[in-house]
């Protein structure tokens, strides 16, 4: 990886202020001791010869018409009040490299973009709001910025310019360097979705509170419960391109029992490289014992044949949607005895919380019916002595098995919608365009003396991606078997 000839440093804020209001002081002149000043000639040599690459004549991304609505929806419920969305900074993994970004989710939703140091501005007018998406315009040829700064585009890359992001976004784009001073200037009512950008929230420090702030982020976080064509869309192609995830894994088993969990993670995420943006979450490739911790992320352990492999992932979209999906698989394609008696009791829960989904039933309907199933096997297994299941689902006594809850929304967020109020959400009710995880699981850990000793080490979960339709629900994630017999005919047709 190549070094920076005068890596950006938090010292060269100031020359980017100076930059914007008009003063072409050369980079150049930007010192942090590593590198001595470039020569005048070079520095002349480089503002000239390069081809005109402006882009002409942009359609809008597909998206834009849906932001469009997104943004009026949310001026409905905000009159009168400017309302401020930054999609976040780059942050530093180590020196002078960067994190690999992702916009704030909020600002995805309403603008489509995915720059970093973007910033949202709704102005409010007398018929609503006028939108304007603040962002950085190209480099400077003239100061050197483009080749002298550690984000100039000849280090990172082309970047828009503002008239061609205003085509693109459908939205009045301006540069954002300004927007700190004009936040400061502004008067009357402020939100802001804080957590993203330290710049913008320090300028607006005495004109927004926690709690209208917290409004806002509510508001955004229920505004993504029903999802619209194009996030279906989008959460159905995230599915397809996860489950051709999960064949790629079958295909590379035998491999991975030579090396470890790594080669699993490693073998899903070039799948969701390749067909997406990236991983929507931190891969869980838990095999054997492992499959018992809910969140396995370290993914460093044996791949053993006779074992279980329990992977947990979801493709993200380049528009930032992800599935979630779990299956439980032999890893030598066949599952034991015991291991299918355990796996069926976990798909018979699933089936049950599957159904459950449905327009206007309660959102806790599907939690309860898969909950009432495992509950159902493990009395009847004699691991909860001689109570009867009502006694045990009234105490709660198979949660020491079952351990979370048995979904939840999805969308940009593999949690998603997770700021919604409790009367919204898990209080609420399904409603056509919902989307939501089903995941029922059993796991019994290795060090549990209340289960017979082969039980000791399993893990099984099972979790599918549905969408509540008019007349019920459609599984955005069938195209992968679940039940027992299907995924081992599945795994021997993948492994040949």
């Amino acid at each position: 990886m190549a070094e920076e000839l005068t890596p950006e440093t938090p010292e060269n804020e100031s020359d980017r202020t100076a930059e914007a209001e008009g003063t072409e002081e050369p980079i150049k002149q930007r010192k942090n001791g590593l590198y001595p000043e470039v020569s005048d000639e070079l520095a002349e040599n480089m503002k000239s010869g390069w081809a005109d690459t402006d882009l002409h004549d942009l359609e809008p991304v597909a998206q834009a018409a849906y932001t469009e609505r997104r943004r009026a929806a949310l001026s409905a419920r905000f009159p009168g009040e400017r309302l401020v969305i930054p999609a976040g900074n780059l942050r530093t993994r180590s020196n002078d490299t960067e994190y690999s970004f992702r916009a704030s989710t909020e600002y995805a939703y309403l603008t489509g973009d995915q720059s970093h140091d973007g910033v949202l501005v709704l102005e409010p007018t007398a018929g609503g709001h006028e939108a304007t998406v603040h962002l950085l315009p190209r480099s400077n040829r003239e100061n050197g910025e483009f080749w002298l700064d550690g984000q100039g585009e000849l280090w990172v890359g082309r970047r828009h310019s503002l008239t061609e992001a205003g085509q693109l976004l459908g939205i009045t784009a301006e540069d954002v360097r300004e927007l700190p001073q004009k936040l400061r200037e502004a008067t009357g009512p402020v939100r802001v979705v804080r957590g993203h950008d330290a710049g913008v929230e320090s300028a607006l420090t005495d004109k927004v509170t926690a709690e209208r702030d917290e409004e806002l982020r509510v508001f955004l976080s229920e505004a993504r419960l029903v999802k619209d064509e194009f996030e279906i869309a989008e959460l159905q192609r995230a599915c397809d391109a996860t489950a051709r995830g999960f064949e790629d894994v079958v295909r590379v088993l035998d491999r991975a029992e030579a090396t470890s969990e790594r080669y699993i993670e490693g073998t899903f995420f070039l799948r969701a490289r390749v067909d997406g943006n990236d991983v929507g979450y931190g891969s869980i490739c838990a095999a054997g014992p492992h499959a018992t911790t809910l969140h396995w992320v370290r993914n460093d352990g044996a791949v053993r044949s006779g074992e279980l492999l329990l992977l947990d992932a979801g493709v993200e979209t380049t528009e930032l949607y992800t599935a979630d999906v779990t299956r439980t698989l032999p890893i030598n394609g066949r599952f034991t005895e015991l291991q299918r008696r355990i796996y069926d009791a976990v798909y018979e829960a699933q089936e049950a919380g599957i159904a459950a989904v449905r327009p206007g039933a309660p959102y806790r309907d599907f939690h309860d019916a898969a909950q009432r199933v495992l509950a159902t096997r493990l009395v009847e297994w004699g691991l909860l002595g001689d109570l009867d299941v009502e006694k045990v689902l009234e105490l709660g006594l198979q949660r020491r098995w079952t351990l979370h809850g048995t979904g939840h929304m999805l969308g940009m967020d593999v949690h998603d919608c997770a700021a919604a109020r409790r009367e919204a959400y898990v209080a609420g009710t399904l409603e056509p365009g919902m989307c939501l995880t089903v995941e029922p699981g059993l796991y019994f850990q290795a060090d549990d003396l209340t289960v017979p000793e082969e039980y000791r080490g399993i893990g099984v979960r099972i979790e599918d991606d549905i969408l509540v339709t008019e007349d019920g629900h459609r599984n955005l994630s069938a195209a992968l078997p679940r039940q027992a017999d299907e995924v081992e005919a599945w795994m021997a047709r993948l492994r040949g």
